[in-house]
């Protein structure tokens, strides 16, 4: 069975209700019917948490292939160590945890070299634009997107996982230290030299007047 990140599940009106009790009832709740059996609230699991999962194989992996093929790994592999899951951290970290074990895995398995190899492509970031925006000012926030895109993607994969997580995921340091396994001064540490590394390469790149 393969989930679309980019493509959400579609769910039908009672399965929509349900998810609105699942939130209510928090993800403890949710990880229990899991747990006994409730397909369903897989479901749920899966379309609650496929973005998150999504970004962080999408900024560590290039090759579109395999990160469909990651996304459904990283669901399979949380199915199965769901039992295992204590609640002694958030379920969103400790998904994201594995997503990005399953990523490392892979790069260092299958492309080791992609590790600290810099990309080339890349997806968007989740980027809300201003209601009803003119065609220039459509233009212009596209053209600016793209480009601080490819140089986020040129940054070393521990640099744009981290700058990920906490601007787009909006996790803390705590939780990105549990994710990628490290001290948080580690994470600030490699927080400051992305953003430092992205802004010298956009001003050794563009006008000033340009950004």
């Amino acid at each position: 069975m393969r989930h679309e990140v980019q493509h959400p599940i579609k769910l039908p009106v009672e399965l929509d209700a349900m998810r609105s009790r699942e939130q209510a009832l928090g993800a403890s709740e949710l990880v229990a019917r899991v747990l006994a059996g409730d397909r369903s609230a897989f479901r749920l699991l899966v379309e609650e948490y496929e973005g998150l999962v999504g970004h962080i194989v999408f900024r560590m992996v290039k090759e579109p292939e395999d990160r469909q093929d990651l996304c459904q790994e990283v669901f399979l592999r949380v199915y199965r160590h769901l039992p295992e899951f204590r609640g002694d951290c958030k379920l969103s970290t400790w998904i994201a945890r594995i997503a990005y074990n399953s990523c490392l895995n892979w790069l260092q398995k299958k492309r080791p070299q992609l590790y600290e190899r810099s990309a080339a492509d890349g997806p968007s970031l989740d980027e809300l634009p201003a209601p009803h925006p003119s065609p220039e000012e459509a233009a212009t926030r596209q053209d600016l997107r793209e480009r601080l895109e490819q140089e986020i993607m040129a940054l070393a994969t521990p640099y744009r996982t981290v700058l990920t997580l906490y601007h787009v995921e909006h996790m803390s340091y705590a939780e990105i230290g549990r994710v990628m396994g490290l001290p948080q001064g580690t994470i600030k540490s490699y927080l400051f030299r992305a953003r430092k590394r992205l802004k010298d390469r956009l001003l050794a790149r563009y006008e000033r007047e340009e950004l």
